[in-house]
Formats: C-alpha cells, structure tokens, sequence
C-alpha cells in the first residue's frame, strides 16, 4: 500500500509529533510496500525519510503539500489572513527530473514566493512539471474549494489547467475520515468529476502522527504551537482521533465503495522511482566553453593567467603549475575553482573588497587566476597544506568580503 503523509517532524509547522524512523518501521510493520512524505511546504526531511525507508526495505516515495498562491505568488498585498489561505497540492517527484524540479520548486517558494508560507505558483508549476506527479489535494485545495461552494465551473476550470500541464500525471485525491461526515458530500463530488473526465482516484490518509494513541499528544503539541489551552472551544485543532499511519485493510474497509482508489495508490507508487546518490559532492555548473571540459577550462585560463603575471614564467613555475592542476585533475575539484573564480571575479569587477586568506595563498593557480594576490612562488609556500592527493577533502578558499557590499 502508498500512504500520503504529512511527516511533521521537528523541521515543520506546528504539529511535529512523527518521527522518520518510527513511521518507517510502522509502516514495515504493517506490511506497506511504500510509504509517501509531503510535508507542509519544504523538503526538510525527505533525505533523512529516504534513508529510514531503505533501512526497512520499503519503498520511499518523494513528495512535499506545495502551498500555491491563487495568483502571482509575489504579490504580497494580501494581509496575513488572506495569505494563509493558500491552496494545497501535492507534489511527487516521480523520476530525477522531478526530485530535480521538485528542489526547484522548493527553493522558488522560499526565495520569491514567502509571504507568511513558502508560495508556488502556476508559472512555477508549469516551468518545473517534467517528472513531477500531481493529486489534487485535501479539503484546502483549488478544487475541493471550488467544489465546496459548488461552482462546477471553476472545478472544470481547474482540472483543465492541470491536465494540460501535467497530462496523465494528475490525479484526483480523496480521503475519508471517521469523524468529518461534513465532507462526505465534496468526496460524491469529486468521485461523480473523476467518473465523467476519466481521472483516476487515489485515496491517501491525512497521517499526521504514528500511532493510533498518539492523539492527545499531537493535540497538546498543537496547543504549544498556536499559544492555545485546550479548554478553548475556538482553538485550532484535529476534529478526529484517525490521522495516523493506518494499515491497507483499514483504507480498503474505509473505500469498500470505491477499491480502485485504494489500488491506485500502489500503482503511483510504483510509478516513482528516484535514486538518491550519497557520499559525492554535487556543486553547481559553472559556465564551460561549448566542447571543453572544466579541467580543460581552467588548464586554458591558468596558463592565460601564468603568462601574465610573470611575463615569461620559469620553468620551475610551469611545472609547479601543472603539477597544481594535475592534483586538482585527481581530486576532482575543478569546478570548484571555476565557481570562486566566478565570484571572486564579481567582486573583483564592481569594486568590492576582498581578501584571500589562509592556506589558499599556497595556490599558484589561485593566483593565476587572480583569487589570490599572494605569488606562492616568490615566498616558497607549500601547495600541499591547501590540497594534496593524500586527504581529498574540498580545498577551503578563505574569502573576506567588505561587509557593507557583500
């Protein structure tokens, strides 16, 4: 069985009562196959929720519950309240591409979309949808609150887009809580849509702790988070004692009406399949000349750079810089020195102070490339207490950068 959880560790919102490891071994316990984490609006956890479902031989599924700003989601004119009521959407990465983008999305939602929540948008969703898996949402979503005021119309509206953008790769989510009757109507709704527009249903559990006896915790927790007693009639709070992690014939007692929906979990499960690499450093691409490789690059601007800082170099000085370069060759760091070449350049150009410190002074290819502005040469510093082929660590490039521009 897939499961849909909102994994609120201590990295989320207000209710972080699940811990990874004890939702990973619950769910080995209770037989699933794979197990889902979309927690409120970020990634924190999902490294850490990768790591404990492979420990259990289950499979883990990649997601986050974007919020989605109902427009441009830098527009901060709203107050508070109305920035709250962002729509909820569930993101799964179902390949690379989609982890990739589902990062994207991620880091997009804090940088330009934060306003009170970390915000997508559907410029965003349409620029980052390769890879990426939809349902579409809780009881807080675009469509479930089109539903909620029966305007069909927007519904049909907001299906429309998705499809568009995301083709088979949408789906409509529902759930079914004991205790909320209240939306048992919205559900008739959504299942009679999926029936008439050929989209498939998946039921998903709005587990927000591990066990069942959890409640009265999760509760108390949410009172420390909201500044609430729990006396208070008012309060925010859970209406319902089942969102817990529960078992594939709980789902399948609760969607008897409907087993396709609970069967379809599996197959999206089945249909994300992403790899986390660990123990490889991955830095970002700098700009490499088409058909060059970056060693290649920076061998060319190295030697540019030994030509001119010493008009013309002794030999001493051209064996020592290729002996540099073929240390970085082994170590794999090239990139790395493009990437602070880049900055320190940028800083360089626009007149902002900087120094190079530490054992990086020890670099003649830092100097050549103008990083450095201390000639290893001339004072016999030693090019191994920087980077040697015995410790392959990340060389530590020590800038200071004038405080007031940085």
């Amino acid at each position: 069985m897939f499961a849909h959880l909102h994994t609120h560790t201590e990295y989320s919102e207000l209710d972080g009562l699940s811990k990874i490891s004890a939702l990973a071994a619950r769910a080995k316990s209770l037989g699933q196959e794979s197990l889902t984490i979309t927690d409120h609006g970020n990634l924190y956890g999902a490294v850490e929720f990768y790591r404990a479902c492979q420990s259990e031989g289950i499979r883990p599924v990649l997601g986050m519950e974007a919020y989605v700003a109902p427009g441009d989601r830098q527009d901060r004119s709203a107050g508070r309240e109305a920035a709250s009521n962002s729509y909820h959407l569930v993101l799964l990465a179902q390949n690379q591409a989609g982890w990739r983008n589902l990062i994207q999305l991620s880091t997009r939602a804090h940088l330009e979309g934060f306003y009170y929540r970390p915000r997508v948008d559907r410029e965003l969703l349409a620029d980052y949808s390769e890879g990426i898996i939809v349902l579409s949402g809780c009881p807080s979503s675009e469509l479930q609150r089109a539903l909620q005021r029966d305007d069909l119309a927007e519904a049909q509206r907001v299906v429309e887009w998705y499809r568009e953008v995301f083709d088979d790769r949408y789906y409509f989510e529902i759930q079914r809580h004991q205790e909320l009757p209240q939306f048992e109507p919205q559900l008739r709704h959504t299942v009679s849509m999926a029936r008439e527009l050929g989209i498939p249903l998946v039921a998903t559990q709005d587990a927000h702790y591990c066990e069942p006896g959890d409640h009265d915790a999760h509760d108390l927790l949410l009172c420390i988070g909201t500044n609430a007693v729990r006396t208070d009639e008012k309060r925010f709070r859970f209406d319902g004692e089942d969102f817990y992690l529960t078992s594939e014939s709980y789902m399948l007692e609760q969607f008897a009406d409907l087993p396709e929906a609970v069967t379809n979990t599996q197959l999206v499960a089945e249909r994300c399949d992403v790899n986390l690499e660990f123990g490889r450093l991955r830095l970002p691409q700098p700009d490499i000349p088409e058909g060059m490789s970056a060693l290649e690059h920076l061998t060319d601007l190295a030697f540019t750079g030994l030509a001119q800082r010493y008009g013309a170099p002794p030999e001493s000085h051209r064996e020592r810089l290729q002996y540099e370069l073929h240390v970085i060759e082994e170590t794999g760091f090239a990139e790395y020195f493009l990437i602070v070449m880049d900055f320190a350049h940028f800083a360089r150009d626009r007149g902002i102070a900087r120094a190079v410190r530490g054992s990086a002074a020890a670099s003649l290819v830092l100097y050549c490339l103008d990083i450095t502005d201390i000639d290893p040469m001339e004072y016999s510093l030693v090019f191994e207490r920087f980077l040697n082929l015995e410790r392959r660590e990340m060389p530590d490039i020590d800038i200071d950068f004038c405080y007031e521009r940085r």
